[in-house]
């Protein structure tokens, strides 16, 4: 079954030219990141899944954008629990906890105090978001820190073929505060 995988929660390329070399001929699913992240990049890509596939009757599914993240982290080895961290804005934070390729805990948010006590002690901490909280995660969590990694649709591929049972029907996105206007 060919599956078009697409990724855009870190708001990159606002303008809709991601789309314009897809290859969708014989698409017959489609998986997207749902989130958290770029209010635009998220809503732009499901959009455009969901209007493909009313015309293709293609399958959408979702999949958080955090377990992209995971997948390339764990590339290189998963022995060891592992928190995603975003900047959820307004002094809060957004998790998602991994053992290995399995989401054990939906993304959740806390306030910055609360941020290094809601990780357990083993994991290794990645980010999404290094240019806005990379120093503070730094600051936190010391060694354990490894660093910003984006989330790509490579990511997300090899999330959904290690753990297909993560992926959702009917997509929505994840919004975890209402609409910002800054």
């Amino acid at each position: 079954m060919k599956t078009l995988y697409i990724e855009r929660s870190t708001g990159e390329g606002r303008n809709g030219d991601w789309a314009e070399g897809l290859d969708l001929v014989g698409v017959e699913r489609i998986v997207v990141g749902t989130g958290p992240g770029s209010f635009a990049g998220i809503r732009s890509a499901l959009a455009f899944a969901q209007g493909y596939a009313l015309g293709s009757k293609c399958e959408v599914l979702g999949l958080p954008s955090p377990c992209a993240v995971a997948a390339q982290v764990y590339a290189g080895g998963s022995g060891f629990p592992l928190a995603v961290v975003g900047d959820a804005r307004r002094g809060k934070f957004w998790i998602a906890l991994f053992e290995g390729l399995k989401l054990v805990c939906p993304v959740f948010q806390v306030e910055k105090d609360a941020l290094s006590l809601r990780i357990p002690l083993a994991a290794k901490v990645a980010t999404s978001d290094a240019e806005r909280i990379g120093t503070i995660l730094s600051e936190t969590f010391e060694k354990r820190y490894i660093g910003g990694v984006k989330p790509t649709s490579d990511g997300l591929k090899a999330f959904a073929e290690a753990n297909p049972s993560a992926l959702v029907a009917e997509p929505l996105p994840i919004y975890l505060n209402p609409a910002v206007r800054d």
